[in-house]
Parts: C-alpha cells; structure tokens; sequence
C-alpha cells in the first residue's frame, strides 16, 4: 500500500511539474469583443516585435483631442484576452492613451507565455507608449489584474511608471500553488512564480488596490500579504457584488480605476514626485533619443478592424524614438502622424 501511494505521489508530482505551463497560463485565443472600439478615443490595432522577433497584437486607444495625453498599459488575467479593454477604454481610462496587447499565445499573439517573457514585452510596451509623440512620458500608469498583476508589478518595478493599479492582486503564484498542493515539493518544481510579494518594497509609485468581495482564485490572505509590502499603498478597496471572474466589468470597478488615475494624474509632477512617482528627472535616456529601424521591418495594420493596404517601403530607414530594448525591437504598428488615415467611431 506504501509502495502504491509513493507511485502515485510521484505521478502526480510529475504530472504537475509537466503541465505547470497549463496550470499557470490558460491562452484565450478568440476575440471576447469581435469588433473591439472605445467610444471616447480614436482605436487602432496594432502589431509589435518583442526583441526575439515574436509578433503580439492588440489595440492602441488615443483620445480624439489632441495631446500629449496621460498613459495606461493594460495586463490581462491568466485566461483573459484584451479586446473587451477597447469597448471598455472609454468609462475606464477617459482622456488617456491606453495600451492593451495580448500576452504570447493569447489571442492573435504568436509564441507561448513565460513569466520571463511577459515582463520583458511589459517592459517593451511600457517603452514604446513613452515614445509615442501623443503621450505624456512622465504620466504612464501600469493596470494589473489577476495574473497580470504580477506583471504589473515587475514593469513597475524596471520602468519609471507614473502609478500602478493592482485588481485582485496575490503575494506570489508560488504562494499559491503552495496552497493547493500541499503535499508536492512545488517550490523545487514551478518555474512562473510572479512572486510580486519580494518586488512590492521597491515601487515607487502610488499604488491601489482592488479585490473582489468574494474570490475564490486568490483569496484575500494572499493579497494581504502583498499589500503590507508595497511602499506607496494609496488605496486598498473591495468592490461591493464582484467575485474574481467579473470584476473588472463592475461599473463600481471601472469607476474607482478612473477616479484613481485621473486623480493621480491630476497632481503636478513635482507634488507626485515627493510621493513617490517618477518626474521628469526619471525618464529613460532612451526616450529622448532615436534609433534608426531598417524599413523592411514595418508592416501594415487594420484600422479598426478593416483591413489596411501594405505601407510603401522607403528606400531610407525610417527613424523612430529608441525605446531602450535593443536593435532586435521591430515597431510593425504605423506612426500615428502616418498617412495611413485614423478611422473614427
């Protein structure tokens, strides 16, 4: 009998440790919103090369004034994909430029989802959104929920982002599958820990804090443990009626997200400075410079979902802002002073 429930331990042990990718990451690759628009900013999909060459799609949403305009870059949930940001975008992110692109393997994102990999194209998107000449470098916030917390949390940590806003945020995955295999050696076998609990210390920026009045995905001793963390705790709310799956459609949710950024926003950069958020002193060098891209690398988009005609290819290389991820970079969205029209809503 012994024999029989060593086997069997060692089974299940094996069989954890061969499906943790599966166990961590579930990839929705259907479109939640087939039509993704936002009804208060001008949307265009846009196509991006991490730096080994992986193509990750999503959506660029810029207010119809003109700016330069706050920021946002927007992580997903572990079985979430993005469209449904882009109907949203308007009640949550008003008058700001926001970000939201699939994780590899989600959507129309090519390649597998690694914790390694997500905070490297975090990093990317981060710096690619400060090169934009429509955005306010100094005003970019980072939106986590779920899984995508833990991203948030370790952009936030390599970037000098503006404010962060964790939705039902954990301590560490680790902490997590710890709990629910108890009897597994799981710390000498996971390798996406997105263990936010040890990076929360070092942000700077101001940081809030949504949970779910029921969650049965991370419980709230988990989030607890991170938020005794974090260094710049300006909030720390439960929404009323939500649970971990349909909380971030709550207009309670979206309402407290738009309260928080447009107040932190709002602060002049020296008040939010003293407070812990980047100024201007804390921009990347890399966003006052420019890098030449050789032209063959710059492929066409849809706007707004209808399909676009392949760009002319310039004989000389077409010069965009440096976004300090290296030479490997390849920008395929088309600049938004492009002659490529915007369609409008």
């Amino acid at each position: 009998m012994a024999g029989f429930a060593s086997m069997l331990w060692l089974g299940l042990t094996a069989a954890v440790a061969a499906n943790q990718r599966r166990l961590v990451f579930n990839p929705t690759v259907e479109r939640e919103v087939q039509s993704p628009r936002s009804s208060g900013h001008r949307t265009r999909p846009v196509v991006l090369r991490a730096a080994d060459g992986t193509r990750l799609c999503g959506w660029l949403m810029t207010p119809k004034i003109p700016g330069p305009h706050p920021a946002v870059v927007y992580f997903g949930g572990r079985s979430e994909e993005v469209s449904w940001v882009v109907r949203d975008a308007g009640k949550l992110f008003p008058d700001m430029a926001v970000l939201a692109v699939n994780y590899r393997g989600y959507g129309e994102s090519h390649g597998d989802p690694a914790e390694i990999h997500m905070v490297e194209d975090g990093c990317m998107l981060f710096d690619w959104m400060a090169s934009r000449a429509h955005v306010d470098a100094r005003r970019i916030a980072v939106v986590g929920r779920s899984l995508g917390s833990g991203v948030a949390v370790q952009v936030a940590k390599e970037r000098p982002v503006h404010s962060v806003v964790l939705v039902t945020p954990y301590d560490s995955i680790l902490a997590i599958a710890k709990r629910k295999f108890r009897v597994m050696p799981i710390e000498y076998m996971l390798r996406h820990r997105f263990e936010s609990i040890k990076y929360a210390p070092a942000l700077k920026a101001p940081t809030y804090v949504l949970r779910a009045a029921s969650d049965d995905v991370v419980p709230h001793s988990h989030t607890d443990q991170l938020v005794a963390k974090l260094a710049q705790l300006c909030g720390d709310d439960i929404v009323p009626e939500s649970d971990h799956m349909n909380i971030p459609y709550l207009e309670g949710t979206q309402n407290r997200i738009a309260a928080f950024l447009r107040s932190q926003f709002g602060k002049p950069l020296a008040e939010a400075a003293a407070a812990g958020s980047p100024g201007a002193d804390a921009l990347p060098a890399s966003a006052a410079s420019s890098a030449p891209i050789p032209a063959p690398l710059i492929a066409s988009v849809a706007i707004d979902g209808a399909p676009a005609p392949l760009l002319p290819v310039p004989a000389d290389p077409i010069v965009v802002p440096a976004i300090g991820v290296g030479p490997a970079l390849a920008v395929l969205a088309a600049p938004l002073s492009s002659e490529l029209p915007l369609v409008h809503k």
